[in-house]
C-alpha cells in the first residue's frame, strides 16, 4: 500500500476541513486539560478561518487526499511570529505529523528572517508541553487570563 503525505498553504476551499481538524483537536484538548465550557477554537466560524487563510500563513497536512493537520502563524511588524490553531485529527497523532507541521513553519520563518516564534498552551497538558521543548520551545510566562493556567512559550532562531 502506498500513502501519500503532504503539506501545502491552506486554501479558502480548506475551510471546512480546516474546521473539522479544530474541532476534533480543540475537545481533546479541553478534555485532556480538565476544562470545561468551550474555547475560541471550538466556536470559529468559516468566515474566520477563511479570513485567517487570506491573512496569515495556513498551513494543511494531508494524507491519501485526507486532511489530517493544521497550523496558522501570524507574522508580526516586530520581525517575530505567532502559532496558532495548531491541530492533528486523533487518528493521526504519534506519527509524525505536527513535527513536520512544526518542521514547516521553521523552514518558512527563517526564511523570511524572524527571529522568535511564540505560541500559548495549557500549562498542565503535559505531552503537549514536552512535545514543544522538543521542538526547541521554553516557557518564557504564565498567565490565568483566560481561567486557566496557559504558557506562553517562545523559540528564537
Amino acid at each position: 500500500m502506498n500513502f501519500s503525505f503532504i503539506i501545502r498553504k491552506a486554501t479558502i476551499e480548506d475551510a471546512p476541513a480546516i474546521q473539522d481538524i479544530m474541532q476534533e483537536a480543540f475537545k481533546k484538548y479541553m478534555q485532556d486539560t480538565g476544562l470545561v465550557g468551550t474555547m475560541e477554537a471550538l466556536e470559529e466560524s468559516l468566515d474566520a478561518i477563511r479570513e485567517d487563510i487570506a491573512s496569515k500563513e495556513v498551513f494543511i497536512a494531508i494524507i491519501d487526499n485526507t486532511p489530517v493537520g493544521t497550523i496558522r502563524v501570524q507574522l508580526l511588524p516586530d520581525g517575530t511570529a505567532y502559532i496558532s490553531r495548531f491541530g492533528v485529527r486523533l487518528e493521526y497523532h504519534n506519527i509524525g505529523i505536527g513535527k513536520a507541521l512544526m518542521n514547516l513553519v521553521d523552514k518558512v520563518l527563517k526564511a523570511k528572517g524572524v527571529s522568535r516564534v511564540s505560541l500559548h498552551t495549557a500549562s498542565k497538558y503535559k505531552d503537549l508541553v514536552r512535545f514543544y521543548y522538543g521542538r526547541g520551545f521554553y516557557v518564557d510566562s504564565t498567565s490565568k487570563d483566560r481561567g486557566y493556567t496557559r504558557a506562553l512559550l517562545v523559540k528564537e532562531y
